[in-house]
């Protein structure tokens, strides 16, 4: 391991020691950009729903990365959870992605952005989650420093396990805002997909792949779309 990799995972460890559960997501996102010399960073969680949840985003530019995917299902971190493989995205501003919805969107939504990359979060054999990071460079990490990311990973993971019960079990969100978007990774979605699939007598994975349809329609986020049908049931079509 580097002296860039030790210090990063030192930084991780020491983010989570003596930490409240609900603040070591979001303090863990901080010590993983300082580490890895990246702008923002976002961790998610998977679980036995269609979606990820999010625990913590850096900043404005990660949430809206990770809105994006939540939004179409697709990019860097989801594959990276699904493949247990380190996904590169070098230049995104250039680079054709193999995800077109969320490559045209991050390029409209995100142009600040330079390059993403995704880290699959391993407890074991089983990918427990994933971490995201973005960069205004393109190419911020080379190879070789995409290959450390994976012990600074493995820091995450040591981090996030001892609060990971706490926190898919609480009845809390984890305590960060925008309040409306954690609650729609957390509660909110599943609401407004029960309540849509029942209006319409269709099934949850319609009502779902019609929300994000809508979104994509309106430039919403799925977040927004859920708030919408949640706040005015009777006049979501």
């Amino acid at each position: 391991m580097t002296a860039e990799a030790m210090k990063a995972v030192r930084l991780v460890a020491e983010a989570a020691a003596g930490t409240p559960s609900v603040e070591v997501p979001r303090r863990v996102c901080t010590a993983v950009c300082e580490g890895l010399g990246v702008d923002g960073a976002t961790l998610s969680l998977l679980t036995d729903t269609p979606s990820r949840q999010l625990l913590a985003a850096s900043d404005d530019a990660a949430l809206l990365l990770e809105e994006i995917q939540f939004t179409v299902l697709e990019g860097p971190c989801i594959t990276a959870a699904q493949t247990g493989e380190p996904v590169a995205v070098d230049d995104l501003r250039q680079q054709l992605t193999p995800w077109p919805l969320f490559g045209a969107m991050a390029c409209e939504k995100l142009p600040e952005v330079g390059s993403v990359y995704a880290l699959p979060l391993f407890f074991g054999d089983y990918v427990l989650g994933s971490v995201d990071l973005l960069a205004r460079r393109p190419h911020a990490l080379d190879e070789s420093a995409l290959e450390q990311a994976s012990h600074v990973a493995d820091a995450v993971t040591a981090a996030l396990i001892p609060t990971r019960e706490i926190l898919l079990t609480g009845n809390d969100a984890p305590a960060w805002k925008p309040e409306q978007v954690v609650r729609a990774h957390w509660f909110d979605t599943s609401r407004a997909v029960g309540a849509l699939a029942a209006r319409r007598r269709m099934s949850p994975e319609d009502a779902l792949a019609l929300m994000r349809a809508e979104a994509l329609r309106t430039g919403k986020t799925l977040a927004d779309i859920t708030t919408d049908i949640l706040r005015d049931p009777p006049g979501t079509s």
